[in-house]
């Protein structure tokens, strides 16, 4: 979302229940069983899964500024 700043950069794993959050910017944090990723802090969103639809893999938990 182009314009609105990101306070906070994080998800929750579908298949572990781990929530994961990057915090800085090259921040790469995988959940315990391996299957997603988070990155970016919060300068941009990145994630990563197996395969798609993400929303298989992850609950988006991002928050930005209002």
């Amino acid at each position: 979302m182009k314009g609105k700043r990101i306070i906070r950069n994080a998800i929750r794993c579908k298949h572990c229940g781990d929530i994961i959050e990057s915090k800085l910017s090259h921040e790469f944090r995988r959940c315990k069983c391996g299957d997603v990723y988070v990155d970016g802090g919060l300068d941009y969103p990145r994630r990563g899964f197996p395969e798609h639809p993400a929303e298989n893999h992850y609950e988006e938990l991002i928050e930005y500024e209002k």
